[in-house]
């Protein structure tokens, strides 16, 4: 095998492993792109902890409702775009029973908190700096190497959709819309 198609082999394994991380911070890496029918949806996980407003907050309390759990750090470009989709969609689709919950893995609650208020976040987010509750998710279903990243999760609980890269609102709206 010559160098250059090593090259290539290598380059290839290190995205297909979520080591090309930096690269989906700035909007231009892959996306991973999967939907999921009801019969392959895996249980969405009880992500739980303290929000950046300081109050409780848990997957469980949107039991019910069609949920957009969205992975974001409020230095991520991406995350910054999108925050304005994700929270239209949140407040025009209230009365339909979506909700979204971010998850800030910012290392200070502070910088969290500074970037929901800057951007007019209307949804809350639970504070994981370590990600211990991202870890959580079932492997695979997304680059945990870069931000943003959002799953969509069914009324049952499960994980109808799973996104890496930034989303805007209409196809935040196509996902959610077949769940309603």
């Amino acid at each position: 095998m010559n160098i250059a198609k090593a090259a290539g082999l290598v380059l290839a394994l290190l995205m297909a492993t979520g080591c090309a991380g930096p690269r989906l911070d700035d909007g231009q890496g892959p996306r991973l792109q999967e939907t999921f029918a009801p019969a392959d949806r895996q249980k969405m996980p009880d992500l739980t902890g303290t929000a950046i407003d300081g109050r409780p907050i848990a997957v469980h309390d949107y039991r019910g409702d069609v949920l957009v759990v969205n992975a974001w750090a409020s230095w991520c470009g991406p995350c910054r775009a999108e925050a304005r989709d994700l929270s239209a969609v949140h407040t025009t689709l209230h009365t339909r029973g979506v909700r979204v919950m971010g998850v800030d893995t910012d290392a200070s609650r502070a910088a969290g908190a500074a970037f929901a208020r800057e951007r007019h976040v209307t949804y809350r987010s639970l504070h994981d700096p370590g990600t211990a509750q991202l870890l959580r998710i079932p492997k695979g279903l997304v680059s945990p190497q870069g931000y943003p990243y959002t799953l969509v999760v069914d009324r049952q609980g499960r994980i109808a959709a799973a996104r890496t890269g930034q989303l805007g609102r209409a196809e935040l709206t196509a996902l959610v819309e077949p769940l309603l």
